[in-house]
């Protein structure tokens, strides 16, 4: 299903009220990628937050995590991700995903 313009980011939502055929698609893709090979829904969650820290995306970082939390991911298992990439983005990088991450979790009640 696929998420409503007025409950997504500013620039994203603009995109899907604008363009609507071209969001459907978008949305379309994410669904079939998703459903293309045998990974939980869980560790995609946590695949997806890794490359968004990876790709130094702030915006992407912060969907990946709202959305974690939303599929029952624990806070402390989201920030674990941020730790995994010291070693191979290095420490300023892995920190900068670790502080984006904060920002969503800081506000949101822990799940364990």
């Amino acid at each position: 299903m696929a998420t409503a313009p007025d409950q997504l980011p500013s620039g994203a939502g603009e995109i899907a009220r604008t363009y609507p055929d071209v969001w459907a698609a978008y949305a379309a893709l994410g669904k079939a990628c998703s459903e293309a090979g045998p990974l939980d829904r869980r560790t995609a969650r946590l695949v997806k937050l890794a490359l968004a820290i990876g790709a130094l995306s702030e915006g992407a970082v912060h969907s990946h995590t709202r959305r974690g939390l939303a599929d029952g991911l624990s806070a402390a298992e989201l920030r674990h991700v941020a730790l995994l990439a010291i070693p191979t983005l290095g420490l300023p990088q892995a920190v900068k995903g670790l502080t984006w991450i904060e920002d969503i979790t800081d506000r949101a009640p822990e799940r364990g």
